[in-house]
């Protein structure tokens, strides 16, 4: 009688072990958590989950991670958890002038005006700066333009700057200078006639960065691009009297 219970009890003993086994696997398995509307990755919520904070602090955490924090050297800065994906720069994107006033415009007699493009972007792949026009410079009562130029030489385009310094080229154009332009922006004299977006031309990159937007020579604060942007008119004297107007559209894309 003694050897049956024995047996017995091992025997409830083993199936009872089977049995939490099974509940703890259950239990602790990580995987997605799915219904028709919504899908969690990653649901770890046993330690650590939540902001937590109080009324003077707030603590971004990072938990469960392979080799969080930030790590550095002479030359290279990493910061690695999930915390970093707040970032200290965020994307900003600025114009200081919106409303260009060439004012009365004569033959031969260029004009330009200025505005300062500034960009801030902590994104680790950078940033692009897009411009496009939606017409040429076109009269407000009329169906007259003003030409975008093709500069002294006659070729360059909206992704291609060129010679401008002859009063005698006509047209409507721009030239930039300062921070992450695009190389063909030689100097002050070089100039691109707008994309024309009703010409079909896509818009052109004026500013690109493919990293973190930095002062690095001085390492201060404020760490942004600046550009400024020049635009030139000049029209010679066949050129109708009246109002010109367009609209410049610039596209600022942070890239993750």
């Amino acid at each position: 009688m003694e050897n049956k219970t024995k047996k017995l009890l091992n025997t409830l003993f083993a199936s009872l072990l089977v049995f939490l086994f099974i509940l703890s696997k259950t239990v602790f398995s990580q995987s997605n958590i799915r219904s028709e509307n919504y899908q969690i990755q990653f649901p770890n919520f046993n330690a650590g989950a939540g902001v937590p904070k109080s009324t003077n602090y707030w603590t971004n955490s990072t938990i469960g991670q392979t080799a969080p924090g930030l790590f550095s050297s002479t030359n290279y800065r990493v910061r690695s958890g999930f915390q970093y994906i707040h970032s200290i720069i965020p994307f900003s994107f600025s114009i200081s002038n919106i409303s260009i006033n060439f004012g009365e415009v004569l033959p031969q007699t260029p004009q330009t005006r200025t505005a300062t493009l500034t960009v801030k972007a902590g994104g680790a792949g950078g940033y692009v700066v897009k411009a496009q026009e939606i017409h040429p410079l076109k009269l407000v009562s009329g169906t007259a333009t003003i030409p975008n130029t093709t500069c002294d030489s006659g070729t360059c385009t909206r992704t291609q700057a060129g010679l401008w310094t002859q009063n005698t080229t006509e047209g409507f154009g721009f030239n930039m200078s300062g921070d992450d332009i695009p190389s063909d922006f030689v100097n002050s004299n070089y100039f691109r006639p707008f994309a024309d977006l009703s010409a079909n031309e896509d818009a052109a990159v004026i500013m690109s960065k493919n990293q973190v937007t930095w002062d690095y020579p001085n390492n201060t604060w404020p760490w942004e691009s600046q550009a400024t942007i020049t635009y030139k008119v000049n029209i010679l004297g066949t050129q109708e009297a009246g109002t010109y107007t367009t609209i410049i559209r610039f596209s600022a894309i942070p890239s993750l």
